[in-house]
């Protein structure tokens, strides 16, 4: 038995199990098909989490402003 044909016809199912489960199914396998998209989901999301800057964005230019109106208010 050739092996490669039962892989993509496993992950071709798999695939629209997720895709589209959730609006095709009888109930306990439809909720089954959205808990794993919404899993997958997540999993996803979390491989990227959000870049936090080091400094804000604006902050060196603020400090800037600062300094040269504390300097200007001194002379």
């Amino acid at each position: 038995m050739n092996i490669k044909p039962s892989i993509f016809l496993l992950m071709l199912a798999f695939l629209l199990f997720t895709a589209l489960g959730d609006s095709v199914l009888p109930e306990p396998l439809k909720t089954a098909s959205y808990n794993t998209r919404t899993t997958i989901n997540k999993f996803t999301i979390g491989l990227f989490p959000a870049w936090q800057p080091k400094q804000k964005p604006h902050e060196r230019t603020r400090k800037a402003l600062e300094k040269l109106e504390k300097d200007t208010s001194t002379n």
